[in-house]
């Protein structure tokens, strides 16, 4: 289609009839394409640094190195190159140590084609990604580390934010998109995205995903409110 960019995948998974169903997902919907496959971890990084794909999509366990190591060598390595993990592992652990690593999503295996779809999308778009199931897990055990009711919500690391950005932090916390968040402010998208990015550089945070979980470890939202 005139004036869309095409998303470039890179595919990283040990089996080739999983990479298979993979590619077939992702190129019959149209303005995706796969840039090439890997069957292990050292591969996929060579691949990675040689092809530039604007998306990862890998697992977990890779021969060689793991779906985190490969993660942790596109960080180190600064390389414009988004991660997306898709495992049937998706323990709080393992869900939170690839936050760590610098993955920008996870899905589980399970995921429908549109889900995937989608998620690639949001991913090479600067998004980040949780499959809702294992959002509310992680939002449910970082509830057990938040202050007690009544307490002082805000901590003091979040004093570098002005009051809006809190405002918009709080918005991403609580799953809006940037054009709801526009909305409940009455500010545009542009001034969102401008927020979003503050937001993140004072806290040091690399993503969305991050600042939600930041946002309920500090107390400044609590759960169902």
């Amino acid at each position: 289609m005139d004036g869309v960019r095409t998303v470039r995948v890179l595919l990283a998974h040990d089996q080739p009839m999983l990479r298979s169903g993979l590619r077939r997902a992702l190129e019959g919907a149209g303005e995706l394409s796969v840039a090439g496959e890997a069957g292990d971890g050292a591969e996929a990084v060579d691949l990675a640094r040689r092809l530039l794909p604007d998306v990862l999509l890998t697992g977990l366990r890779l021969p060689k190195m793991d779906g985190l190591a490969v993660t942790r060598a596109l960080v180190s390595a600064r390389l414009p190159v988004r991660v997306l993990i898709m495992s049937a592992q998706d323990t709080d652990e393992q869900v939170l140590g690839a936050v760590a690593a610098g993955a920008a999503g996870f899905l589980g295996k399970d995921a429908a084609p549109g889900d995937l779809v989608a998620a690639v999308r949001t991913v090479a778009g600067g998004g980040a990604v949780l499959a809702p199931l294992i959002l509310g897990r992680l939002l449910a055990r970082v509830a057990e580390l938040l202050p007690a009711a009544g307490a002082t919500p805000v901590a003091p690391v979040l004093e570098s934010l002005t009051d809006r950005e809190r405002e918009v932090l709080a918005h991403v916390a609580r799953g809006h998109s940037n054009a709801e968040i526009a909305a409940a402010l009455t500010v545009s998208e542009t001034t969102v995205k401008t927020h979003v990015g503050h937001v993140l550089t004072k806290l040091r945070l690399r993503d969305r995903v991050q600042a939600v979980v930041f946002a309920y470890e500090k107390g400044l939202v609590l759960p169902g409110k």
